[in-house]
């Protein structure tokens, strides 16, 4: 299927593309801005083809655990990802708080030299997904920037800190 419904979030943030990089890669720092309003525990961060990411999101509800397998790292140009929701032991499963969410989402971001500062744009996209889950992701589309915008928020915080 080649017309899935697909998430871009475009940021702009006054720091080098090193820094913001940084951000994605660096395991103290994501765990700072990833999953706002929730402590967000980073177990593993392999930034290179192969590697994952593996973290855990502490609710008042119990853990709730995602990987990303990343497909391709051009450092500090371009990540992509495959992001799922996971069990204890990081294997993929269903999403326990969204029914029919994509238990595989394609995540690319791509970190630009801009003037004054670095574009990230970030693509969320179903991957071998069901009609269901494509269904479920598209009308999920319009509230996607509340949690991927407050983390750009807490991120471009601590680039000002990085930047100081």
């Amino acid at each position: 299927m080649t017309d899935l419904p697909t998430y871009t979030l475009t940021r702009t943030f006054a720091a080098p593309r090193d820094l913001v990089w940084r951000c994605w890669t660096d395991p103290e720092l994501l765990g700072r801005w990833y999953g706002p309003g929730v402590e967000t525990v980073v177990h593993q961060v392999t930034a290179k083809a192969g590697g994952q990411w593996l973290h855990e999101m502490k609710l008042p509800s119990g853990s709730m655990f995602q990987r990303m397998d990343n497909t391709e790292v051009v450092a500090p140009e371009r990540i992509v990802m495959l992001m799922s929701s996971a069990d204890a032991n990081w294997a993929v499963t269903d999403n326990p708080m969204m029914q029919n969410w994509p238990r595989i989402l394609r995540t690319e971001v791509t970190f630009s030299e801009v003037d004054g500062g670095t574009e990230m744009v970030l693509t969320w996209t179903p991957h071998e997904a069901s009609q269901a889950e494509i269904d479920a992701f598209a009308s999920a589309l319009s509230s996607l920037d509340q949690g991927w915008g407050r983390g750009m928020d807490i991120m471009a915080e601590i680039l000002e800190e990085l930047t100081a």
